[in-house]
């Protein structure tokens, strides 16, 4: 039978108010009442009722976990993170498809349906106006891989994508590549335009070397691929710096398939680095995105906001690295 906290009430001698406010956060209870009410429900195998508890108090403690690229597999890593995260404090994901959505307001109605206490978008290809129709809607939000500005109107915490660009040609450039290549993902996407950005801004500083551009239609294996096997009937470069991990194992397997040595006759750098980039038929030298740093930043101030209230939208950079593997030639010697 289910135990109910009049059950407790009972059992500990006091009243249904006396359980209820033990069993509330920051309520008012003696400490031998909450000694007895605790003692009764661990006796019986009570626990709170956590829906009931949101009527009470006005909060379901329920986080939306927003995102719209659920076959990149990097989103995995992120969801299990932000998942364990937010539970780790008290709170409940909820996640939200809209991979077809293209109306915000739609999107904040099902946020609101649910009651949801505040939202989490994780993702670098929705449009900004999501996260900032959210929150112009009074809904507290946090926007991990969102463009960062001067001028912040949703927080965004994320890697630094235009400095992400610039390591990742001059990483090429440094080991002697000379026709070099952006293989981008979604041309539309921030996260994509500031990579580009910041790697055309680099090889501007080298009159000897020459870039193209091309992007996938999706951060995904297929779109990768697919790419690269377009690629594979023009003019080759040398290297490719690719829009992420799971781009550039797509653009891998094109090589790969098409008989290219992969690094003898073609460069390859990703950005990520995903579990699966490390994996021994891979090998996929990439610059790491302090993935796990971002999520644990995010969770803190949307769970901080929940509880104490809104502060001023801010934007928050982190550095990346480069992970060295097996995809492009060594650094010259001497």
């Amino acid at each position: 039978m289910v135990v109910t906290l009049k059950d407790v009430a009972e059992r500990a001698g006091v009243s249904r108010s006396a359980v209820s406010r033990t069993f509330t956060e920051g309520a008012s209870v003696s400490a031998r009442t909450r000694e007895k009410v605790e003692t009764a429900a661990a006796a019986l195998g009570y626990s709170p009722n956590a829906l009931a508890s949101s009527l009470t108090t006005g909060r379901t403690k329920m986080i939306g976990v927003v995102s719209n690229n659920f076959h990149n597999p990097i989103f995995l890593e992120v969801f299990d993170l932000v998942t364990k995260e937010l539970q780790n404090r008290g709170l409940r994901p909820l996640l939200v498809n809209l991979s077809d959505e293209t109306d915000p307001a739609k999107s904040l109605a099902m946020l609101r349906q649910y009651s949801v206490d505040g939202a989490i978008v994780a993702s670098s290809t929705l449009p900004v106006t999501f996260a900032e129709a959210f929150q112009e809607a009074g809904l507290t939000v946090v926007h991990p891989f969102g463009r960062q500005t001067a001028d912040p109107k949703v927080t965004t915490i994320g890697i630094d994508n235009h400095a992400a660009g610039v390591l990742a040609a001059s990483t090429l450039i440094a080991r002697g590549y000379r026709r070099i290549a952006f293989l981008g993902g979604p041309e539309s996407a921030t996260s994509t335009q500031d990579r580009h950005a910041g790697f055309l801004d680099e090889v501007a500083k080298h009159t000897d070397v020459e870039a193209n551009v091309s992007y996938a239609a999706s951060y995904s294996f297929e779109g990768g691929r697919d790419e690269m096997q377009r690629l594979i009937g023009t003019d080759l470069a040398e290297a490719y710096f690719c829009g992420d991990d799971v781009v550039s194992i797509g653009a891998l397997s094109a090589l790969q398939s098409a008989g290219i040595d992969v690094p003898g006759q073609v460069g390859l750098i990703g950005l990520n680095d995903m579990e699966m980039a490390g994996w021994a038929n891979i090998n996929l030298t990439t610059i790491h995105n302090p993935i796990g740093d971002i999520i644990r930043e995010s969770v803190d101030l949307i769970a901080e906001q929940v509880g104490s209230g809104p502060r001023p939208p801010e934007a928050r950079l982190h550095s990346g690295w480069i992970v060295e593997r097996g995809t492009l030639r060594p650094l010259p010697q001497g």
